[in-house]
């Protein structure tokens, strides 16, 4: 900002130096034509004013008297001469020739021109009109310059007044035009952060979907596994124990028939049986024995899966709700930011309208004020040597030394 205003600064002194060199040329060159200017209409007023001319006007302009028809005396063309001297002399003030007043001047009131233009034309009405009509001509005069005196300072004090407040409110508004900008980067800065966070919880859950799916997939087929295991192990221990159950039978009944039969006279030698019957059938016990053992194991190991496959998806949906609850207040937080966001920007453009336009004001006041608030000092004291002037000059008219 510092950088901006210093080359607006540099612009400023530049376009100034231009200007002030073309207007120092024209004031040059205003100033000899006013020089000019001035020394005609003296010269005029002197050809107008001079005796054998008055002599002629009064024969041949009778408008230019009220009483025409009468003779003045020698009393009042010396009072004449009096006043028309003390006007003459006041208009050559050098307060008066200061070219830029002047101008202003004519600028404010119009086809009257400056205090040094206003007191020569009435010293050519003092030369030419009488004493009555004149002296009612200097009253409106006064009262007229009294009342400028006044506008002027209440003009003044507008000035200042305006000044003061389009500086406060310049001062306030760009102060909130500060604030606004960098609540609308905060407010950019969390609604990035806040997508960024929704987008890490969206794919977290999308995660963990995948991640139950697997985990149920595999959990089928454990589950198949286990029915295949525990059927396979079942129809082995009925199997068995069918076969167990024949071996056992037969046992059972050719130790019966031993028992019961009687010692005959010559008898077969001992009819011995299997060796090995009594081992297979422990050998077939023990193997239904294990069967039932690993049976038991898959169910022990089926439910201690299905209970942690349980827990994982109780788990996982429970995540999958918290990320859902965190994204929707997370959006609603978003569209908050953007909101808020959307209002600061509208804030903030209404803010650099009214900068802009205190600007504009300011440069109006500039525009219309800085001349008199560098004048007023000059101009007041001009208009009340210009009233004193007119004052002596009504003065002499009615007899005053």
């Amino acid at each position: 900002m510092t950088r901006e205003q210093r080359s607006k600064d540099v612009e400023f002194l530049r376009n100034l130096k231009l200007t002030c060199m073309d207007l120092d040329e024209q004031w040059g060159q205003r100033s000899k034509t006013r020089g000019a200017e001035t020394k005609a209409v003296s010269e005029a007023i002197s050809v107008i004013t001079a005796d054998d001319s008055m002599d002629l006007l009064r024969q041949t302009a009778g408008f230019l008297q009220i009483n025409s028809d009468l003779e003045e005396g020698a009393e009042a063309k010396l009072l004449r001469k009096r006043a028309v001297s003390s006007l003459r002399k006041a208009a050559q003030a050098p307060l008066f020739k200061t070219d830029d007043l002047l101008a202003a001047w004519q600028h404010r009131i119009g086809a009257a021109g400056g205090p040094s233009s206003q007191l020569s034309t009435l010293a050519v009405s003092v030369s030419l009109d009488s004493f009555k009509k004149l002296k009612e001509v200097m009253d409106k005069m006064v009262v007229d310059l009294k009342q400028e005196q006044a506008d002027e300072v209440a003009f003044k004090s507008h000035c200042t007044k305006e000044f003061d407040v389009t500086e406060k409110d310049t001062f306030q508004k760009t102060d909130l035009k500060g604030d606004l900008e960098a609540n609308i980067a905060k407010l950019a800065k969390l609604t990035e952060s806040l997508a960024a966070e929704i987008a890490t919880a969206t794919g977290q859950i999308a995660d963990t979907e995948v991640a139950i799916k697997k985990a149920s997939q595999v959990r089928e087929g454990e589950n198949a596994e286990f029915q295949k295991t525990v059927a396979d192990q079942r129809a082995t221990q009925a199997i068995l124990k069918k076969a167990l159950g024949k071996l056992q039978e037969f046992y059972k009944k050719a130790f019966l028939i031993q028992k019961s039969k009687q010692e005959p006279p010559v008898k077969f030698n001992a009819y011995k049986k299997n060796g090995g019957a009594s081992p297979v059938i422990g050998l077939i016990q023990q193997i239904i024995e294990d069967s039932q053992a690993l049976e038991g194991e898959a169910v022990k190991g089926e439910t201690e899966a299905q209970t942690g496959y349980e827990t994982f998806v109780k788990d996982s949906n429970s995540l999958i709700g918290k990320l859902t609850e965190a994204i929707s207040m997370k959006t609603e937080a978003k569209a908050g930011a953007n909101m808020d966001s959307e209002q600061a920007k509208s804030d903030l453009e209404s803010t650099e309208g009214e900068l802009e336009a205190l600007g504009q004001y300011e440069a109006d006041l500039h525009r219309d004020c800085d001349f008199v608030l560098k004048n007023f000092n000059i101009r007041q004291k001009a208009r009340l040597d210009e009233i004193e002037a007119i004052g002596q000059a009504k003065g002499i008219l009615s007899g005053s030394a």
